[in-house]
């Protein structure tokens, strides 16, 4: 039996009830609008130490310092503040006259809808506590893009999406799967995109941050989540902003010679004709949430099989939600005006201009053409080699429905198609179905067709059905 979902004030008046429970509220940028759920609900001199806004800039600078470049809506700003709050409570409150108190303190930083609407919103919100008075402090930080029209209705939103965090944070830390579900009590996911989170400290010891970033678009909260090659979260708009983006879409279960070979003859190809350089460009190798259920639901095993590998190779990895390749040049778009340059291979390229895919637009294909085929775009086309009669396809000789033509004319003639010429012929004849294949049965010869390093990675750590039984037989 599903037990129904408490309310913010419900929440709130569970929190404040707890008399071990007690902290701090710093809100920046929108009002005190989760401490206010604290005071309504009734009970909370058990729970609130201090509720304050230093939302004059000035002010904000004497108590935490000054930001770089005056950036306030900061993560940087936020840990700040954090840390700051959960100073002065250990400075100001003995542990002797507060046996069994578990501290916390709560802050966010935000901006709402601007009064021209021009800008939407977005903001910090974290959370620092322990789970016992002995404890080291852990922390939930996140980052939300508002998606309401109107200030008060974000300010609305914040202020539940506040309460959700504390609550689930004392109450719901050994699920952080359902903490992060929790989020969205009360609060429409229409209302608020959540496009990174990161949890950290002793509470959170075993969780994989990257898992939790594959939640938020798995369930919906954002279109796509980031991460480096370390494994840290990165928030999409500090990696993208301004920037020039090459992409390459992939399976990489695993990655082959043939995934490096076209992200490497591409990226040199984008750069020479961007006349960008290493520092103005940022590289993503894209997994899509329907390629990770391609085979039912998500196995994380294998999910994090696959960014392992490219971590190990030092890339950094998209999840996205965009089935369609113009979804994801849209989102690209709304961090940049730079050059986008995408490397796919010709059957990629043929979904492209398949109109199944676009009965869901009312301008069907012509309007994925316009998102997709920007005048800042670019597709690089690595060739294909047909395995049953051997034929190489190229731009030159795939073939596109009748009624399209002509415009596959057009973008190859606007060099908005342009194929890889320089790439390696002793990699035409690799197909990562042939090396799963392989790998799942211990039959040798893949071990060459994947990038240096990457077969001991597979084998040491039985990744992708390498079966251990097996190896264990071929060196008794």
């Amino acid at each position: 039996m599903t037990l129904p979902k408490l309310t913010p004030k419900q929440k709130a008046l569970a929190i404040n009830l707890d008399a071990d429970i007690y902290g701090t509220f710093a809100e920046i940028g929108a009002g005190q609008e989760t401490v206010r759920h604290f005071f309504r609900a009734g009970g909370a001199s058990r729970t609130i130490a201090k509720a304050m806004s230093a939302y004059d800039k000035d002010f904000s600078d004497a108590i935490y310092g000054k930001e770089a470049k005056n950036r306030y809506v900061t993560q940087n700003r936020l840990r700040k503040m954090l840390r700051y709050e959960v100073s002065l409570i250990e400075e100001r409150l003995s542990r002797e006259n507060n046996p069994g108190r578990k501290f916390f303190s709560y802050a966010n930083t935000v901006t709402t809808i601007n009064f021209n609407k021009t800008m939407k919103g977005h903001g910090w919100v974290g959370l620092r506590f322990q789970l016992d008075e002995n404890e080291d402090y852990s922390e939930i930080v996140l980052h939300v893009k508002f998606m309401e029209n109107d200030a008060t209705l974000q300010q609305e939103t914040l202020g539940s999406l506040g309460v959700n965090l504390i609550y689930g944070a004392f109450n719901l830390h050994d699920n952080p799967r359902k903490l992060i579900e929790s989020l969205y009590d009360d609060i429409s996911m229409d209302n608020v995109d959540i496009d990174m989170i990161d949890f950290s400290g002793p509470a959170f010891a075993y969780v994989d941050n990257r898992l939790m970033s594959l939640q938020l678009v798995k369930n919906g909260m954002t279109d796509a989540v980031i991460f480096n090659s370390e494994g840290n979260n990165m928030l999409p708009a500090d990696v993208l902003y301004k920037k020039n983006i090459f992409a390459v879409r992939g399976s990489f279960r695993p990655v082959t010679l043939v995934n490096i070979d076209m992200f490497e003859r591409g990226l040199e190809m984008f750069m020479q004709d961007s006349n960008c350089g290493v520092d103005e460009t940022v590289v993503l190798f894209e997994i899509t949430i329907s390629n990770l259920r391609a085979a039912g639901d998500i196995d994380e095993r294998d999910f994090l099989d696959r960014v392992d590998v490219l971590a190990k190779l030092g890339y950094t990895v998209i999840i996205s939600n965009f089935s369609e390749y113009y979804r994801l040049i849209d989102y690209f778009a709304n961090y940049t005006n730079g050059k986008i340059g995408v490397a796919m291979g010709v059957n990629n390229l043929l979904d492209v201009f398949d109109e199944k895919y676009y009965r869901n637009l009312s301008g069907g294909i012509l309007e994925a053409f316009g998102k997709f085929f920007r005048q800042d775009m670019t597709v690089y086309l690595y060739p294909y080699k047909d395995p049953e009669t051997h034929e190489l396809l190229t731009s030159n000789n795939l073939k596109v429905s009748d009624n399209l033509k002509q415009l596959y004319k057009y973008f190859k003639q606007n060099r908005r198609i342009v194929d890889i010429n320089d790439y390696n012929p002793n990699h035409s004849e690799i197909y990562s179905r042939d090396i799963l294949h392989k790998i799942a049965h211990h039959i040798s010869g893949w071990e060459n067709q994947v990038p240096e390093g990457v077969a001991e990675m597979i084998v040491e750590r039985g990744m992708f059905g390498y079966k251990e039984e097996l190896k264990l037989k071929e060196f008794s």
